[in-house]
């Protein structure tokens, strides 16, 4: 891998990073448990690793945007995540201000025209 290729891995990185807490919100408004959650994830086209999930998921439960159950009729024992009422408002605060970023980044590439080529 050259330089430039490890750069844009790197910085590919950091974009995947900022849009994950949105991704993992969106897909908890049913009950997952973490394995479930990277593979819908993974489904959609968003990779998140068994590393990155477990503590982003203890984090968002920390900060009362999840909550979570422990359900142990199954042949093992597994922790649900589930939005709380919390995160469903910071989700909804969180998608209107991407909605935002992304038409203006959109703008900037564009050389500052809108989609549809007007100003």
């Amino acid at each position: 891998m050259d330089k430039r290729d490890e750069i844009v891995s790197n910085l590919t990185l950091e974009l995947r990073r900022g849009t994950l807490i949105l991704s993992v919100l969106s897909q908890l408004f049913v009950p997952q448990y973490g394995y479930s959650l990277i593979q819908c994830l993974n489904a959609s086209g968003v990779q998140i690793d068994i590393g990155t999930i477990y503590p982003l998921l203890r984090r968002l439960e920390k900060q009362g945007l999840l909550e979570s159950v422990w359900e142990v009729g199954e042949s093992r024992p597994r922790r649900y995540y589930k939005i709380s009422e919390d995160g469903k408002v910071v989700y909804g605060i969180l998608c209107e201000e991407w909605f935002r970023m992304s038409k203006s980044v959109e703008r900037l590439i564009n050389g500052g025209e809108d989609q549809d080529g007007a100003d």
